[in-house]
């Protein structure tokens, strides 16, 4: 049975274990290992996940057994229009299709459902497969984005967003 627990301080090690081993998978098709080696260095390092836990983020983590599985991480971002964003989703590749990353969306979902969100959004790379299971989940395309992120990489983004 997938268990999902909310992350502290003592599960970064875990989430970024789960980052690293789903990031070189996932991004090897299209993306340098130069840059999947600074983006997790720069998103995964241990002063930003904590930063991030600090601002108010909320991570979650799947677990079955023993093992985590996987892990998402939100926060309010426009407090005024009651936007919230999903900065992170990610399973281990072995566990695809098993349900897990619907389990995670649909429990970020009721959880910011109950904060009052009006919709939710997600950058997702251009070239991922995860831009269709965003779109079973009911999120639409609303821009196309190449946002620099530093050392000459660019992240080439698709915007996402589902209304609640």
């Amino acid at each position: 049975m997938i268990v999902l627990r909310r992350a502290k301080e003592a599960d970064i090690a875990s989430i970024q274990d789960l980052a690293n081993r789903t990031w070189r998978v996932t991004y090897a098709e299209y993306l340098s290992a130069e840059q999947i080696d600074y983006m997790l260095r720069k998103m995964y390092s241990t002063e930003e996940l904590l930063s991030q836990l600090q601002q108010g983020h909320t991570f979650l983590v799947a677990r079955e057994g023993e093992d985590d599985l996987g892990f998402a991480g939100f926060s309010l971002t426009d407090p005024e229009n009651k936007l919230y964003k999903l900065h992170k989703l990610y399973v281990l590749p072995e566990t695809h299709g098993k349900g897990v990353g619907k389990l995670l969306i649909n429990e970020v979902i009721n959880l910011i459902k109950d904060k009052g969100a009006r919709a939710v959004q997600l950058n997702v790379n251009r070239n991922n497969k995860a831009a269709d299971f965003y779109k079973k989940a009911g999120f639409e395309i609303k821009e196309t984005v190449d946002l620099d992120i530093g050392d000459g990489f660019y992240m080439n983004d698709y915007v996402m967003e589902k209304s609640l």
